[in-house]
Formats: structure tokens, C-alpha cells, sequence
């Protein structure tokens, strides 16, 4: 028995199967709520490397804010200190799993994890050329408005999480 029915309703409904009618307003309401994200394509240049060619440990924090300020432009929030917002950098993780040579082609792909009340947290991971996860981490940053912690301005908030009208 699940969820308190009676075994004989859940026998039943295994009769009854989903319609394809289902499964698409499924996919569609997950789709409708799909977290805001990004995928940038490079090459490792030469000043992200370090003197034996492979990424320089602490540039992929910059890859990362690269990404992000490109996520931000495209769910049309300013970038500059307009609207009287500050996101500060609270948290950070990141997991190096394969070595990104000089010059090699890679793939950044940078996803809302989660919005909290003040903060939010995105997920990033970093595929080689291979399609092979190199790195992978989460980033968290905290709204502050005025210095102090704030709620995450509704507009923002809606554009991050997927919401669409």
C-alpha cells in the first residue's frame, strides 16, 4: 500500500497507464520551471594556464564569475550597482577531476542550484574536450542590500528559478 490508499485503488490505477497527453503536460510544467543557466565554450588561453600548461587552480573562480555575469545579462538584470544590490561571494567548492591543458577546448556550464531566502547557489561543471567532467563545485552568494542581507528581489528570484508568465 502507498501513500494510505487501499491496495485494490493502487492495483487499479497500474491499469490505467499515462497518456501521452500526460507526459507532455508534465514535461512542460517541468520545463516551465527549469532553473535559469548557461553554458559558455573556450579555450584555455594562455593567462588562465600555469607554467606547465594546464589551468592555474585559482582561474576557474574567474571562469566561473565569467559565466555567471553572462547568466545575469541574459535574464536582463543590470550587472552594475543600479538598483542598490550587492552579491558578495560567501561560499565556494570545487572539485578538480581531470587536467585542462593550454589551448584545449572546454565547456562551462553554470546552473542555479538553489535559491534560499538571501542567497543563491549555483552549480557549475567544467567538461574537456572528451565531454569528460573535468571540474565540478558550487558557488554561493548572498544578497545585501544597504550591507545587510536582504531577500532576493522578487524579479531576480522569478528570472533564476524558471518562472515564466
Amino acid at each position: 500500500m502507498m501513500g494510505g490508499g487501499t491496495g485494490a485503488c493502487a492495483t487499479l490505477n497500474s491499469f490505467y497507464p499515462r497518456t501521452v497527453d500526460d507526459n507532455i503536460r508534465d514535461k512542460k510544467e517541468r520545463l516551465r520551471f527549469m532553473p535559469a543557466s548557461i553554458e559558455l565554450e573556450r579555450r584555455l588561453r594562455w593567462a588562465d594556464s600555469d607554467a606547465a600548461g594546464r589551468l592555474h587552480f585559482p582561474r576557474i573562480f574567474e571562469l566561473i564569475e565569467e559565466a555567471e555575469s553572462e547568466l545575469v545579462r541574459s535574464i536582463d538584470w543590470p550587472m552594475n550597482r543600479t538598483l542598490g544590490y550587492d552579491f558578495p561571494r560567501v561560499h565556494v567548492e570545487c572539485r578538480f577531476l581531470r587536467i585542462l591543458e593550454l589551448d584545449a577546448l572546454f565547456r562551462l556550464r553554470l546552473t542555479v542550484g538553489k535559491l534560499g531566502r538571501t542567497s543563491i547557489r549555483y552549480d557549475y561543471q567544467v567538461f574537456n574536450a572528451g565531454n569528460e567532467l573535468a571540474i565540478e563545485g558550487t558557488m554561493t552568494i548572498v544578497t545585501l542590500q544597504n550591507g545587510k542581507p536582504t531577500e532576493i528581489p522578487p524579479t531576480l528570484r522569478s528570472a533564476l528559478s524558471g518562472e515564466r508568465a
